[in-house]
């Protein structure tokens, strides 16, 4: 099949400002929850990007974890690509898509590590197989085989047996604080509805319709 020719038509639902919370967190539990309530696989899935201090951007899939009243936490190791970037450069965006719901939300703003203590809560919820995987991975950096890879988990499997596994120190939680978020919703005709909420210096949100 010729990708250009692929199609689908938007009519799953619309938007209308009357429709939205006044609070960004708010619309956006709204809308999470309604993908939960649906089934929809992995529905915290979120695309993050991130770029170098010279603007040099990258993205991937990152599974959102919390959010609290300052932003979005989601944990991976600080020495990966991402955790890199971050460092040099704190700003970032995160999007949410439910293909089946025809929603998508973008969010844009600045990220931050959590606290050592959040992060070691976190961790120590997660099955011991994914801790010992934390241990394993050096995450981006070049790998000789798979089988250097499991090697590498069963000798931290014998190391860690019997024992709390400690949180590494390279491994944590980040926040994306966010200054503006976009809430998309398919139309037909490609006439979707748009809006943008915005932070202001006051510490309250504007909302404005955009063209699709």
């Amino acid at each position: 099949m010729i990708i250009k020719t692929l199609r689908k038509e938007y009519r799953h639902d619309s938007l209308s400002r009357s429709d939205l919370s006044p609070d960004p967190f708010d619309q956006f539990i709204q809308w999470i929850s309604l993908a939960i309530d649906q089934e929809i696989i992995e529905a915290n899935a979120m695309t993050l990007a991130t770029a170098t201090k010279n603007g040099l951007p990258s993205s991937r899939t990152v599974l959102l974890k919390e959010v609290d009243a300052h932003g979005f936490i989601f944990y991976t190791n600080y020495q990966s690509r991402k955790g890199q970037e971050i460092e040099e450069n704190p700003f970032g965006s995160i999007t949410f898509y439910w293909k089946e719901l025809e929603k998508q939300v973008c969010i844009d703003g600045k990220i931050e590590k959590i606290s050592r203590e959040k992060s070691t809560q976190y961790f120590h919820s997660r099955p011991r197989d994914s801790q010992i995987g934390a241990y394993t991975s050096k995450q981006g950096q070049e790998l000789a085989s798979r089988e250097e890879l499991l090697k590498t988990y069963l000798e931290h499997e014998k190391q860690f047996v019997g024992q709390t596994i400690p949180l590494p120190e390279y491994w944590g939680g980040y926040r994306l604080v966010p200054q503006n978020f976009i809430f998309w919703q398919g139309r037909e005709n490609r006439l979707h509805d748009r809006f943008l909420y915005t932070m202001q210096k006051n510490g309250t949100w504007t909302i404005k319709r955009l063209s699709p």
